[in-house]
Parts: structure tokens; sequence; C-alpha cells
């Protein structure tokens, strides 16, 4: 945009600041008389537009930055509270790090929370190291979790701290998205007493357990059979597919040559160390020509064990109503 100068005119062709020395002759002023090669301009009488220079750009404000959440003096309570009780402040963070920011006030309260349920601080200790996202978990949000335990899953009083101590990560379960659904899937499929395997409770059912029934079914197993196994030992839930079921399985069957109708019998087969017992209890019947139920051969104890071998020695397999047969009284890994 250009904007005409008001003092240049055709009347006053001179800016004011030349205009009274266009009055004097050059000798009243001699410092002024022009210098050779040097040429004043010349106005016309038209008026002159000269342009204005362009704004410039408007410089956006520089947001204010808020201090951060959690000062060094913060910091250092945080770090002291959680040591006090025999927490390691830098590993908590290592392993959840919004620890960070969770305010001091947030942290006693969750801890204040969990023992007024009479968790000693050795409970506590082991419970947080274990899964410290309970540590930014609000007392409003575990609240429900307790309820549930006791109303829908029928945990007994007395056998709450046990239940949490086995499986601390029951307290970061979202009860409408997680605990109850998985609790009416074990119902559904038969497991009446949930509260005995509350571990289970903060398993996923699409992602964990209906997996682990679909691989028994893929292995030749019914659906029935399959359901009849969990039912009768829902541990095998806790199993990994590639670390447990896969390698366990495939010694069972090609090693052992064993019937895979045994299993129906004895899932629990699942839940004993491939090399510290399976194998080697194996080895020892080759060597003596033994074939041993799988209940004696793996439940019973070393010495039992070892015992019913040398007895047993080069004798034909024994039927379940022999005293060779033993379900019950017997060491489990």
């Amino acid at each position: 945009m250009q904007d005409t100068l008001p003092f240049l005119s055709k009347n006053n062709p001179f800016p004011p600041s030349l205009s009274s020395l266009h009055h004097h002759k050059h000798h009243d002023f001699p410092s002024l008389s022009r210098p050779r090669n040097l040429h004043f301009p010349t106005f016309s009488s038209k008026t002159i537009t000269i342009p204005l220079p362009p704004k410039p750009p408007k410089i956006p404000e520089i947001p204010s930055i808020s201090p951060p959440p959690s000062s060094h003096s913060d910091f250092q309570e945080k770090m002291l509270y959680l040591d006090s009780i025999g927490l390691d402040f830098f590993s908590l963070i290592q392993h959840h790090p919004p620890i960070i920011t969770t305010s001091l006030n947030d942290l006693k309260s969750t801890v204040d929370f969990l023992t007024s349920f009479n968790f000693s601080t050795l409970e506590l200790r082991r419970i947080l190291s274990m899964c410290p996202e309970i540590l930014t978990t609000n007392p409003t949000s575990l609240l429900p979790i307790f309820t549930f335990l006791f109303r829908e899953a029928r945990v007994n009083g007395s056998d709450l701290k046990k239940v949490i101590n086995r499986r601390p990560r029951l307290l970061t379960c979202n009860v409408e998205t997680q605990l109850r659904p998985t609790l009416y899937f074990l119902q559904n499929i038969g497991i009446s007493e949930v509260k005995k395997h509350t571990s289970l409770l903060s398993c996923s059912v699409e992602n964990k357990l209906i997996p682990r029934i679909e691989y028994f079914q893929k292995m030749g197993f019914s659906y029935r059979q399959t359901i009849s196994m969990f039912r009768r030992f829902p541990q095998l839930f806790n199993y990994s597919v590639k670390e447990n079921y896969e390698p366990k399985l495939n010694y069972f069957v090609v090693e052992m040559g064993r019937d895979l109708k045994e299993l129906k019998e004895f899932p629990q087969y699942l839940s004993f160390s491939l090399e510290n017992r399976i194998k080697p209890r194996h080895q020892c019947c080759i060597e003596k020509g033994v074939c041993f139920p799988l209940p004696v051969l793996l439940r019973t104890s070393e010495v039992e064990f070892r015992n019913r071998l040398e007895v047993c020695c080069n004798s034909s397999l024994p039927f379940k109503g022999s005293p060779l047969w033993c379900t019950k009284n017997c060491d489990i890994e």
C-alpha cells in the first residue's frame, strides 16, 4: 500500500528540512555551497508517492513453560519415603516410570490403603516390587477389586492376603473389563470354586485361556476332553504353550512313547519339571525295564520312587487297583 506524503506539493516542492534554505543565497552559507560532482535531486511539480515499508511480521508469543510436575525436593522426599518401606526408588521407576510424576501424597494414600488390610511391611515390599504399577493406582480404583474378590469370587477374608501375595497383579486389573469376564468364563467351563484359582482372574480370556484350549484340540483331544482336563487341573491355563506344552508333549509322545489318553487322566504331568523330574525318572525306568503309570512315575517322592523301582524291577504295568498305583500323599514339584 502506498501513501502520499503531504508536505510535498506543487506550491512547496521542498521538504521542510530544505524549505528554509531555498530562500537564502548560497554565499550566505558558504559551508553549504554545493560541492563538485554532487547532484541534488530535482523535484517535479507532480505529487510524489513513496511506498511505505511492509509491516514486520507478527512475532508469535512464546507459550509459557509449566514447571516440572515434581520438584527436586519432591523427588527426594519420594525416594526417602519409598526407601523407608524397603523399596528401591530407581528400580521401581525403571520398571514403571509413571511413579516419577505421581505425587508423594498419592503414593502414601495407596500404601496406607494396603496397610489398612493388615499387609505387613515385608508383604508390601514384596507386592510392590513385583508389581510397581500398584503404586500409581488410586485407592478409589483398588476398593472395587477387593469388593469383587469378596462378593463375586467368594474369597474368604482370611485368605485375602494370601490371594494378593500370590498374584499382586490382580490389584491392577479392571473389574468390568477383565476380572468379571474371566470369572464368568471359568464358571461356564465348570470351574465352580474359582476362589481356589484366583491367579487365573488376571488372565485374558481371548489372549490366554482360549488359545490354550484350542492348542489341546489341535493335539487331537475333543473339546469335551479338553474342558475336562482343564476342569480337573485349572493350573494348565498358567503354562506357556511354547515353553511348557510343546517340549513336554513332544517328549511324552516321541521319547516316552506314551498314549495321549494318559494325559486325559493325569494332566498334572505338565506341571512337573522336564529336566529335573520327567527325564531322569523315565531314564531310570528304561534302564530297569519298568513302566510306571504317570502318577507313580512323577508324584511319588524320590525315596519312594527308588524303592518302588527296585521292588517292581522287570514287572509289568500295574493296574489302578494295585498298591503300586499311587495318586495321594505324594510330593509334587
